[in-house]
């Protein structure tokens, strides 16, 4: 056995083991693009704070929120300070929007995830251009404000092409808005490359629902209005509580809403989780699982959507097998009329070959 066999084997014993003591699924859990599990750490974690709470103790509040906001710097690669922290994507694009001037062009992608797309749809003096994702770059000019993208498509798992989407809005001077919910925390992020990127942290980050960040450039920072801020975007929030905050926060702490506390809560566990084990190590074994459910679908003759590298695989046409496969207790989703599966840590060789065999043969 080469060198290489023994450090992949090695790695394979020790995400086996973590999702051992991590995770409980009740089913082959293979639809993360849609909730992330939680860690038995952040639950338990939560669990801690909610018998506190009856008490009046309050004290893991806010330094959970801290340590939510500098985790999930260091996991996109930025400053904390360039990190803000609210509950969802629709309303960081919507204050995205919200700033646009009347007649700016958005260009989004063909079928992009709606909390993504809306915000400037609904916007009727916002001129909203559409192409199809593998064209972005392409469809990029000089009238373009602003390009907004999900880095992983939610109905298929397709990957934007985001360093031709960084270059050409560069050189037409538009702003890029990067959603990274389907890809923070198995795909390496270079969050600074961009304008704005979102993120909701139920998914990959196995953050519970209501936890959400934004990363901000500060030259896109210095042009958006904090339309939402409240008392804790003051630079001191103590003393911004009552009528017009007298100075905001420096930091993009001024882009942030009141957290969900238990939230954030779960969140810094679960983010410290993902930390430790590491993105890349993360990216490999998921890559390495949905590559085997590739493989085996050609084997069975279907053909998976896109062209690889995602941990998300979509076969068209087969979403109704999404039911027949939960009776068998695998858990998928079906999306746009594909079968969607998603494999992340907690996910084995073991998984991908369950719901192969359970798979129905092409025609029937």
């Amino acid at each position: 056995m080469s060198h290489t066999d023994n450090d992949s084997r090695g790695t394979a014993n020790g995400l086996t083991s973590l999702a051992e003591a991590e995770f409980a699924p009740r089913t082959t859990y293979l639809n993360t693009a849609s909730s992330g599990l939680g860690p038995a750490r952040a639950a338990e974690a939560v669990q801690r704070a909610a018998r506190a709470w009856p008490t009046g103790d309050f004290s893991d509040y806010d330094p959970a929120v801290a340590a939510s906001r500098a985790a999930f710097a260091r996991i996109a690669g930025v400053p904390p300070e360039r990190v803000a922290e609210g509950a969802s994507v629709s309303v960081y694009a919507g204050l995205i929007a919200a700033g646009l001037p009347s007649g700016a062009e958005v260009l989004v992608a063909e079928g992009d995830f709606s909390s993504l797309v809306n915000p400037f749809a609904v916007r009727a003096d916002l001129k909203l251009h559409t192409a199809p994702l593998e064209r972005m770059a392409e469809e990029i000019g000089p009238g373009t404000a602003l390009v907004a993208v999900s880095s992983v498509q939610s109905a298929d798992g397709r990957l934007a092409d985001l360093d031709a989407i960084r270059t050409a809005a560069a050189a037409h001077g538009a702003r890029t808005l990067v959603d990274a919910t389907q890809s923070a925390g198995w795909l390496p992020l270079r969050a600074g490359d961009f304008d704005y990127v979102v993120c909701a942290g139920f998914k990959w980050l196995l953050a519970p629902r209501g936890v959400c960040f934004l990363a901000i450039g500060e030259s896109a920072a210095a042009e958006l209005p904090p339309a939402f801020a409240g008392w804790l975007a003051g630079e001191e929030p103590w003393e911004s509580c009552y009528g017009p905050i007298a100075q905001l926060a420096t930091s993009a702490r001024r882009f942030d809403h009141s957290p969900a506390y238990l939230c954030y809560i779960g969140a810094a566990a679960s983010l410290a989780l993902i930390e430790e084990t590491g993105v890349e190590t993360i990216h490999a074994h998921n890559l390495a699982l949905a590559d085997r459910f590739t493989v085996g679908l050609a084997e069975l003759g279907y053909q998976a959507v896109g062209t690889g590298g995602s941990a998300i695989v979509s076969v068209p046409g087969l979403g109704a097998a999404a039911e027949r496969l939960e009776r068998a207790g695998i858990q998928v989703s079906a999306r746009a009329g594909n079968l969607r599966a998603s494999f992340h840590l907690y996910n084995s060789a073991q998984d991908v070959d369950r719901i192969l065999d359970a798979l129905p043969a092409p025609g029937h």
